[in-house]
Parts: structure tokens; C-alpha cells; sequence
């Protein structure tokens, strides 16, 4: 609570303090007045409201009659839920109502109803009769409004359309009406149109209709007084030609397309040039040696002089363009082709003198981004060019130019040529050792974003680089790379210091693969040691994730017991029993990748215990988020085998249901418990037909054979064939064998008290009246209040000491321990659940030695 203002000030009636208070009311009035100007009357409210017994049909040709524009748009933006759920009805009532409101209305409703009717369409709420009956005309109707962002709307839905209409509409119902709409008397509006739909159109018609009625059209249109149009009819000739066949496209196509390559206008001759390159392979040897190869020479020719776009366009176009000439060229021919590249590559490079931006003028700046261009589509296309000049010849032909792309000054640059670095390496092959230093320098770049885009095929680069070389033997993998573990290094401590996490997140996850290229030991000295630090301090959780699993994968490779004993201690000590709870959730999260990475037995021997242990945590967040893993930790134990391991978790999780507090990772419990009563156990088949042929050495009394079944904690219906898994509960299963794993479940709840406890603890009454309320799985129901046992904490820790690895010192072995009162002035554990401090333990745990 606030305490009360001093009378005095709060108080102060005097004529300045008025006035001054009547001016801040003023400022506030005058504040106001826009707010309740755009309040709603109640005739406007009045207006806006509809009857909420209407039907949905109802009310949307109410609204559409008598509405407001908004609630128009409205209704025909719901228009394809309506021909869903009502198509008769909405046809005949709405869908004329839709038509007379888009004769007036704005551009909005213009644009949501071109987007209702493609749904429509594409959904098929109706038959394709149906629609071009009743939408294909009001279609038509709107393809030259006025705006052009609308025209461009519906020619996009009538272009969806032309796709699924039958023949006979489409010659009757578009193509007939264009013969009209592509003179020149019409306007360039609906001349474009025309351009677009003759494009869309031609494969739907046999050759004898296109030649007839479609190709003098294209004619028409190609030599149309508008460069607008001849631009647009240009780019439409590639569809054209793919509709019509080799035959008509070499007679009717490749003339006009000579024709408008010398345009007067330079986005006509651009718009020739970029159909004649995707039209190569449609063109034989002789048409692209004489007739194509002169146009294109000519266009490079000339390309300098002319506007810097055609330069951009030529440099995106050129690898496609050497690829389809390859064969024809002559090696002086060639040799031009590679120096005109070599040039583009090198674009405005010269004109670099250090002036300040600031005084160049703006026209210079706009031709620099212009050559940025240029250049960043040459990185783009080096693949195709070291395929050009064949990988064999790359170093005396174009390594220089490798080199200049890879420390251009420009990032957009640098970064396509990041994102080729991968597919250099694999033409390259062999000679790949001859871009080492490159990869180094991206690796060491200063802007993320190309460190980025090189780290996407960073595994396969090195894995190449450390095999494809000179040098392929193991032991000498790193003498090809020696700048190698100082560049990965100085790139991710670049990234964590960066605010990109993302790019650090996908870095560490990509360092998983230097087991297979850099030794053992370099892993442990250089990076190992960074990825558990990443994981103890990094604020970003997918970064920790990331560190986490990479870091599990460098001890899954390292075969040296020292080094692997210590990242474990390590991890138990500093992670498992660490003072903040954060640290303890990374550890939980690395017990995941274990399970994933490992063998069952390795997690069980290192990590269950301190796993399981984390039951006892005071954060419930950290006892929650183990209650989700403790399915996978289950997963990991082999019965016999593992039993003394089976009975700590159902005795950890007898705890939690007995003592735990917190409602959430209460509720978590119970789904948990549930879910690990229904799981197959793993049986360790060799272990189990041991014991079977010891069991069949000598005869055993019923009572000794029952003892047996429960230590195993297998139902008695196994077949004489020891199966790999005990199966669960099934519903198939004969009443005899139901019964006899019901049993089974029950007498190995009950064999707690017998075996896994001593008998100085016996029954808590508090305990059993806690279980017998929070529902335990069937295997526990059936135990009643006097067959609930529980520990206190003290006791369960010595258990843990004596089932603990020899491994491991005993403050290893007894997390719980090491952290003592710790936790609770841990400085992340402030916003989570926590269990108040367990007096009893604590003086426990200073009596015992």
C-alpha cells in the first residue's frame, strides 16, 4: 500500500494551483475529443445491428442489401463458407446480391471478392458447370477496372479458372471475346489482359485452333505500337512455345523473337533476350549456332553501353546461357565467353576509392547497387562456370576470380557465394584443398549473415575437405586444414556475441560433426570444455540445447576412460547437483540426448541415480520436468538385470505421489505414473534362460517359484521361449492370463516391504492415506493404507549411496547432499514452485558421514 500524501501538498487550494489544474483538464479535454468523436451513436450501433434469429443466407443478403461497406466485404469474404455449407441457397440468393454491390464498390470489397471466388474454385464446392455458369461472367465483367491492383486480382483468379475449364467454354466463353479485346482500338489495359490469357490459354487447344485462331493474335500483339504490350506479349512467347511444339515455335516463335531483340525499347530487347535463353533447349544445334549464338553475342556486345538493368539481368542468365551454348562454341568463342564473366565478377570494383558515401552523388549510388547486383548474380552462377571451363582447369581459370567473389567488399556478395561454397567443393572434388584458405576467410568473416549461409553444409564441406584432398589419411586429416580449429573457434565465440542466437544455436549444432574430422583430442582441449560452458552460462535456451547435444556427441566419440570419466563427473556435479535450478534442467535435458545417443546400459550406470535423485529437488519446475522424462529413464532398464534400478524409480515415484505438494507436478505424476504402468519392460533374454535352466536343475515349492516370479517382476504366463519384452496390459489377453498380470502387478507392489526396504522403516500412515487419494496405477491401487511404504529422505539417500557407481565419489553419487540449503538462495529459482526445506533431512545429512 501506498502511504497517504502530505495534507499540505495534496491539499493546496491556493488560485495558481486552480488555474493550474483547470489548464490540465483543458489538455486533457482536448486529449479526448478525438476519442470520442470516434465512438459509435446509438443510431450508428443501431444501424450496425442484425437480428440474431437470421439465418446465415438471411442475413447476408440483409447485410448485402441494406449493410454498410464493411459488413458487405464481410459477408463476401465468408462467401466460400457459405457455398460449403449452403451452395444451392447461395447461388440463388446471395450470389446476385454479390454482383450488384461489386457494379459500385471500393477496392477492398473488389479485392476480397477476387479472392472468394479463386477459394471457390479451388476448394471445389461445386461443379466446374456450375461455376463458369454462375462466376466466370462476373469475372470477365471486372478484368479491366480502373485500379490496377484490382484488374491484376481478378485476372489472376480468371487465370485459375482457364486451367479447369472444358474446351468448349473456353473457346466460346474467353477466347471468341478476345479476338475483340486485343485490338489496338481497345486499351493497353485490355490489351495486357489479352497478352496474359493468350499465354495462359495455348495448351488447351489443338495445333490446327492455334494456328488458326490463337497465333495471329500473338502476331498482332508482338508488333502491338505500345512497348508495354509487345514487352508483355514477349514474355508470354516461352508458354506459347512450350503449347504449340518445336515445328511452329522454329516457324512462328524464333522470327518474332529476332525481331524484338532489336527493339527499340530496351525492355522489350531484355524480355527477348530472357525468352530466347529459356528456350535453348527447344532449339536445335543449327538454329542456336546461327541464329541465337549472333543475337547473344550482339547482346553482350552492346550490354555495357546500355542500362545497367540488362547487365544485372545478363549476369543472372549467363550460366544458363553458357550451359546451353556449351557445345557449339569454338574455343575462341569460349574463351570470350569466360572473360566476359571474368569482368562482370570484377564490376565496379576499379571505381572503389574510399570517398565518403555522403559525397557521392545519388545517381553514382544507384549505379554502385547496380554492380552489386551484377556481381552477387556472378557468385550465384560460379557453379555453373566451373562446369563451363571443366573443374579440371579451375585453378588457371578461375580461382582468381574465386578468390575475389569470396573477399568481395560487399556482403550480399560474399554471402551467395557462401551459400555455392558446397557445391564448388563437389565439382571441385580432388581439388578441393585448393579453396582451404577460402573457407577459412568465410569462416572468419565479419558479417554473420555470411557465416550464416556457409554453415548451412558445413559438415559435408569439411567432411570433403578432410577426404577429398591430396591428403586422405586419417592421421593426417588436420595437415591439410592447420587454420581450421582457430577459425571454427573465433566463429562461434563471433555468434554468442552476437544477438543472432539463431545463428549460434545452428553453429553448435553443426559442430556435431567434428568428431569425424578433427582428432579426439583437439575436441577435448579446443571445444568441449567451450560447450559445457555454453551450457552452465548461455541465457538463450535452444543455444544451451544445442551446446548440450553436441557436447553429449563429443563424449560418445571420445574413447580415452579419463577424459570421459571427468565430462561426467563434470556433468553430475556442476549440472546434476549445480546451485541454480537452471543448471539442474540442463541436466535433465542432457539425460535426454544420453538416452538418445548411448546405449541403455551407459545412461543406467552413470546417470540414473543422479537422475532419479532430482525427485527430491526443491524447485518444482525441476520436478516437474522429470516427471516428463521419467518414461525415457525407464526405457533404458533390462529386467532382470536392472531390478535393484526398477525398484529406486517406483520407490522415487511412491514419494512423489505420497509428499508432493505442488498441484501441477502433482497432476504431471499421476499421467506419469500411468504411462509407466502401461510401458513394455526390455528383458535381458540371456540372464532371464539362466535363471530359467538353474529354476529347471531343481525342484522348487510353490512358494519359492512365487518368490521368484516376484523378484523378476514377470507375469508367470511366460512361454517357455523367453520373449525380449514384457508385454502390457491388453485387452485380448484370456481372463487366466488378465488375472495372473493383475496378480502380478499387485504381489510386486506388495514386494517393497520384503525386499526393497529395510524393516526399521516400515509403514506411514500419513503416506497410505496420501496414496490411497491420489489414484496410483493398478500395480499400486490394490495396496491399501497398511501396504504404502515411504522413506524420509535421509534413509533413501543411503540406499542411493550403496546402489551408487563405484565410479563416482560419494558426493557424486549424492546430489542431494552436495547442494544442502544451497537452493534455496538460488538466484534463478525465484519465479518457480518450491517445497519448503525438510528439517529432518538436513539434520540427517550432518549425522551421516
Amino acid at each position: 500500500m501506498h502511504p497517504p500524501p502530505p495534507a499540505a501538498d495534496a491539499m493546496d487550494f491556493s488560485q495558481n494551483s486552480l488555474f493550474g489544474y483547470m489548464e490540465d483538464l483543458q489538455e486533457l479535454t482536448i486529449i479526448e475529443r478525438p476519442v470520442r468523436r470516434s465512438l459509435k451513436t446509438p443510431e450508428e450501433i443501431e444501424r450496425l445491428t442484425v437480428d440474431e434469429d437470421l439465418s446465415d443466407i438471411e442475413r447476408a443478403v440483409y447485410l448485402l442489401s441494406a449493410g454498410q461497406d464493411i459488413q458487405g466485404t464481410s459477408v463476401i469474404a465468408n462467401l466460400p463458407f457459405l457455398v460449403r455449407q449452403n451452395p444451392a441457397e447461395t447461388l440463388r440468393r446471395v450470389l446476385p446480391k454479390v454482383r450488384e454491390v461489386l457494379h459500385v464498390a471500393g477496392v477492398e470489397m473488389q479485392l476480397t471478392a477476387a479472392v472468394s471466388f479463386r477459394t471457390i474454385l479451388q476448394e471445389e464446392s461445386v461443379s466446374i458447370h456450375t461455376y463458369a455458369h454462375s462466376f466466370l461472367q462476373v469475372i470477365l465483367l471486372h478484368l479491366e477496372h480502373r485500379d490496377a491492383g484490382v484488374s491484376n486480382a481478378w485476372l489472376e483468379t480468371l487465370l485459375s479458372v482457364i486451367e479447369v475449364l472444358p474446351k468448349e467454354t473456353l473457346k466460346h466463353e474467353i477466347l471468341n471475346p478476345l479476338v475483340s479485346k486485343a485490338q489496338l482500338s481497345q486499351t493497353v489495359q485490355s490489351r495486357l489482359v489479352s497478352c496474359k490469357i493468350l499465354g495462359k490459354m495455348t495448351n488447351k487447344f489443338d495445333a490446327h485452333t492455334i494456328k488458326r485462331e490463337i497465333l495471329p493474335l500473338v502476331k498482332s500483339l508482338c508488333q502491338d505500337v505500345e512497348y508495354e504490350v509487345r514487352s508483355c506479349m514477349c514474355r508470354q512467347l516461352e508458354n506459347i512455345a512450350q503449347g504449340i511444339g518445336t515445328e511452329l515455335t522454329k516457324s512462328v516463335v524464333l522470327p518474332e523473337l529476332i525481331e524484338l531483340s532489336r527493339d527499340e525499347g530496351s525492355s522489350v530487347r531484355l524480355a527477348a533476350f530472357e525468352t530466347l535463353v529459356n528456350l535453348l533447349d527447344v532449339f536445335d544445334t543449327d538454329d542456336r549456332s546461327q541464329t541465337i549464338l549472333p543475337l547473344v553475342k550482339s547482346f553482350c556486345e552492346k550490354s555495357f553501353k546500355a542500362d545497367e538493368s540488362i547487365l544485372i539481368s545478363l549476369s543472372f542468365h549467363l550460366g544458363k546461357l553458357c550451359h546451353g551454348l556449351y557445345g557449339i562454341l569454338t574455343p575462341d568463342q569460349h574463351l570470350r565467353f569466360l572473360e566476359f564473366y571474368k569482368k562482370l565478377c570484377t564490376l565496379g570494383l576499379q571505381q572503389e576509392n574510399g570517398h565518403n558515401e555522403n559525397q557521392i552523388p545519388p545517381q553514382i549510388l544507384e549505379q554502385e547497387k547496380k554492380y552489386i547486383s551484377v556481381r552477387k548474380n556472378c557468385a550465384y552462377n560460379f557453379p555453373a562456370m566451373i562446369v563451363f571451363v571443366d573443374p579440371k582447369n579451375f585453378h588457371m581459370e578461375l580461382y582468381s576470380t574465386f578468390f575475389c567473389l569470396c573477399h568481395d567488399p560487399e556482403v550480399p556478395v560474399r554471402y551467395t557465394i557462401a551459400i555455392c561454397f558446397y557445391e564448388v567443393s563437389k565439382l571441385l572434388n580432388s581439388g578441393v584443398y585448393l579453396i582451404h584458405k577460402e573457407l577459412i576467410t568465410l569462416l572468419q568473416d565479419e558479417s554473420l549473415e555470411v557465416l550464416d549461409a556457409l554453415i548451412d553444409h558445413l559438415p559435408e564441406i569439411l567432411e570433403l575437405m578432410s577426404t577429398g584432398g591430396e591428403s586422405s589419411v586419417q592421421e593426417n586429416k588436420l595437415s591439410s586444414l592447420p587454420d581450421l580449429i582457430p577459425a571454427l573457434t573465433a566463429a562461434e565465440q563471433r555468434a554468442a556475441a552476437s544477438l543472432k542466437w539463431r545463428t549460434h544455436e545452428k553453429l553448435l549444432q553443426k559442430y556435431a560433426c567434428l568428431p569425424h574430422i578433427i582428432s579426439s583430442d583437439q575436441i577435448y582441449y579446443r571445444f568441449l570444455q567451450r560447450m559445457f560452458t555454453i551450457v552452465m552460462t548461455n541465457n538463450v535456451l535452444p543455444v544451451q540445447k544445442a551446446a548440450s547435444r553436441t557436447l553429449c556427441i563429443f563424449l560418445r566419440y571420445n574413447r580415452k576412460q579419463e577424459q570421459r570419466h571427468e565430462v561426467i563427473q563434470k556433468l553430475i556435479e556442476q549440472l546434476g547437483q549445480g546451485k541454480s535450478y537452471w543448471n539442474r534442467l540442463r541436466f535433465l535435458d542432457t539425460c535426454e540426448f544420453i538416452i538418445e545417443i548411448f546405449s541403455k546400459s551407459f545412461f543406467c550406470k552413470y546417470f540414473f541415480l543422479p537422475a532419479i535423485e532430482l525427485t527430491h529437488d526443491p524447485v518444482a519446475n525441476v520436478r516437474m520436468k522429470l516427471c516428463y522424462l521419467l518414461p525415457k529413464v525407464k526405457s533404458t532398464l533390462k529386467i532382470p538385470a536392472d531390478k535393484h534400478l526398477l525398484q529406486q524409480l517406483e520407490m522415487c515415484v511412491r514419494k512423489l505421489l505420497c509428499q508432493e505438494k505442488d498441484k501441477d507436478v502433482l497432476a504431471i505424476v499421476k499421467r506419469t505414473v500411468l504411462e509407466l504402468d502401461r510401458m513394455e519392460m526390455s528383458m535381458d533374454a540371456e540372464q532371464l534362460e539362466k535363471e530359467k535352466q538353474q529354476s529347471d536343475g531343481r525342484p522348487m515349492s510353490e512358494k519359492s517359484f512365487e518368490k521368484k516370479r516376484r523378484d523378476t517382476k514377470t507375469p508367470t504366463t511366460l512361454p517357455k521361449s523367453i520373449p525380449i519384452s514384457v508385454p502390457g496390459p491388453s485387452g485380448t489377453s484370456s481372463p487366466s492370463t488378465s488375472k495372473e498380470i493383475k496378480k502380478s502387478k499387485l504381489i510386486r507392489s506388495q514386494s517393497f516391504n520384503n525386499q526393497a526396504f529395510h524393516a526399521k522403516y516400515g509403514n506411514l500412515d500419513k503416506c497410505a492415506s496420501k496414496s490411497s487419494t491420489v489414484g496410483y496405477t493398478p500395480s499400486v491401487s490394490g495396496l491399501g493404507k497398511t501396504s504404502v511404504v515411504s522413506l524420509t529422505d535421509d534413509s533413501f539417500r543411503t540406499r542411493n549411496a550403496c546402489s551408487a557407481p563405484t565410479t563416482f565419489s560419494p558426493n557424486a553419487s549424492l546430489p542431494g547432499t552436495s547442494r544442502g540449503t544451497g537452493n534455496s538462495v538460488d538466484p534463478k529459482s525465484s519465479g518457480s514452485k518450491e517445497t519448503p526445506p525438510r528439517k529432518a533431512t538436513l539434520k540427517s545429512r550432518k549425522s551421516n558421514p
